[in-house]
C-alpha cells in the first residue's frame, strides 16, 4: 500500500520534489529505485523545504514527527499501515484509562519507536522475556501488552505467556496485532518449508518480517536464506537438482524479484513451479487523506485508483514456467 501511494505521488506532481520520511519500506530494492526516480529520503523532517510534498513510510511516526511537519507548512500524505495505525491507537486509548503499556518489539525498529511516542510515560518496550524483571509496574492491574506488527507470532507468543505468567491480569488487545501479511507468511512457511530441502525469503536484512521467515523455517528444519534477489543465490546451498525449494518473500518484496528467483533456478535446473496457497490475500486500500486530497484537486476520482494487493498471475513469461496449483497440504482430503 505505501509503496503504491508513493507511485501515485509521483504519477499526480510530474517534475515536482517529492520526500519520503524513513526508508517507505524496508526493501532496499523498493527504496533505490524510487530514489532512481527523484524521492528524496530523510530521516528529519527538518531537511525537507517548507512547503514540499512529504510522505509518512508505512511504519508509522511518533506524533513529534507529525507536528514538525505541521509547523512547517510540509504538505503531509500518510502511508502509515493501517494496522500499525490501529496500534497507535490502542496505546493512546490505554494511555488515557490510565493503563502502562507493555510494548513487545524492537526497542530501535521505527515501528516501535513511532508506537511509543504516541504515550511515551506510559510505555515500556519489552524485546525479550529477560526483560520484564526490569519492569517498573505501578498497578498490575492496569496494565496492557501490545505487539509491533512485524513480530514472529512464535517469539511474540513466548514473550506474551511470560508477561502473563508474571502479570495474571495484564489486558490483551482487543483484536491480534500482528498483521494479516505477515501471519500469513508465517504461517505458510511452517506448513510448507518441513516438505522442502531449502527455503529462500526474498527480502532486505532490514525487514523484521522478512528475517522471521529465515527463522521460521530453520524452526520446522529446514535451512532458510535471506536473498536480496537472485544474483544473491549461492549455487553451493543446493543438494542436487532435484532438490525441492520453497520461495517466499517478505511483505514488501517486489513482485518482479520473485519471479527473477524463479527464472533463475529453473534455467540452471528444469523443474516446475508449485503454487500452494495456504492462504488467499485479496486486500482493498483506502488512500491516506493527503492523497485523495491532491486527486481531487486534478479532478480524479479517488475511487478509480484504489489501492488493491492480491496475488499474481505466475506465468511462464514472467516467471520462467506456470504454475501448478496444488493443496495446502491442511486441506488435502
Amino acid at each position: 500500500m505505501a509503496i503504491d501511494v508513493v507511485d501515485q505521488v509521483l504519477d499526480l506532481c510530474p517534475g515536482e520534489a517529492v520526500y519520503v520520511y524513513h526508508d517507505i519500506v524496508h526493501n532496499t530494492h523498493v527504496v533505490n529505485r524510487f530514489r532512481d526516480r527523484g524521492v528524496i529520503f530523510v530521516e528529519d523532517v527538518d531537511l525537507v523545504p517548507s512547503g514540499a510534498i512529504v510522505v509518512f513510510s508505512a511504519h508509522g511516526i511518533p506524533p513529534s514527527v507529525r507536528q514538525r511537519a505541521v509547523d512547517r507548512g510540509l504538505r503531509v500524505i500518510d502511508a502509515t499501515c493501517p494496522l500499525v495505525t490501529k496500534v497507535h491507537n490502542e496505546a493512546i486509548r490505554y494511555a488515557k484509562l490510565g493503563y502502562q503499556i507493555l510494548l513487545v518489539g524492537h526497542k530501535e525498529h521505527q515501528e516501535i519507536i513511532g508506537t511509543r511516542g504516541e504515550a511515551p510515560d506510559a510505555t515500556q518496550v519489552v524485546e525479550s522475556p529477560e526483560d520484564i524483571p526490569h519492569l517498573h509496574i505501578d498497578d498490575p492491574h492496569k496494565l496492557v501488552y501490545l505487539t509491533q506488527t512485524t513480530l514472529s507470532t512464535d517469539d511474540a507468543a513466548v514473550i506474551i505467556d511470560a508477561l502473563r505468567a508474571a502479570f495474571p491480569h495484564i489486558k490483551s488487545p482487543p483484536s491480534e496485532d500482528i498483521c494479516y501479511a505477515t501471519t500469513n507468511r508465517q504461517h505458510a512457511v511452517r506448513t510448507l518449508a518441513p516438505m522442502c530441502d531449502l527455503t529462500l525469503v526474498v527480502g532486505s536484512t532490514n525487514s523484521s518480517n522478512s528475517k522471521r521467515l529465515t527463522e521460521i523455517s530453520g524452526h520446522a528444519g529446514t535451512p532458510g536464506k535471506l536473498i536480496d534477489d537472485a544474483s544473491q543465490i549461492d549455487h553451493g546451498w543446493f543438494g542436487s537438482a532435484d532438490d525441492t525449494v520453497l520461495i517466499t518473500a517478505g511483505a514488501s518484496a517486489p513482485e518482479d524479484l520473485v519471479a527473477q528467483v524463479c527464472r533463475t533456478l529453473l534455467d540452471r535446473y528444469g523443474g516446475e513451479i508449485q503454487a500452494c496457497d495456504v492462504f488467499e490475500e485479496d486486500v482493498y486500500f483506502a488512500q491516506p487523506a493527503g492523497l485523495k486530497k491532491m486527486m481531487r484537486a486534478q479532478g480524479i476520482d479517488p475511487k478509480s485508483r484504489a489501492i488493491r494487493v492480491t496475488k499474481p498471475t505466475v506465468s511462464a513469461e514472467i516467471y520462467g514456467a506456470t504454475a501448478l496449483t496444488i493443496s495446502a497440504p491442511e486441506r488435502r482430503a
